[in-house]
């Protein structure tokens, strides 16, 4: 899997996933550079996606 590329600050975009998926948290969301894949793991775990769903709908957020 390539890096999670984004649009604009990780702040606005996890704005944007808490406001779409409200059952979000701040943990769900934290982000470490080189951490994509267990930030994309918790977020699989929390919304029932698949990973490559989740990583196009950060992108084109």
């Amino acid at each position: 899997m390539t890096k999670l590329h984004f649009k604009g600050s990780w702040n606005e975009t996890k704005g944007k996933l808490k406001q779409r998926f409200g059952q979000l948290t701040d943990d769900d969301l934290a982000f470490s550079e080189g951490k994509d894949d267990e930030l994309l793991g918790r977020l699989q775990k929390r919304l029932g996606e698949t990973k490559e769903n989740i990583r196009a709908l950060i992108e084109k957020l």
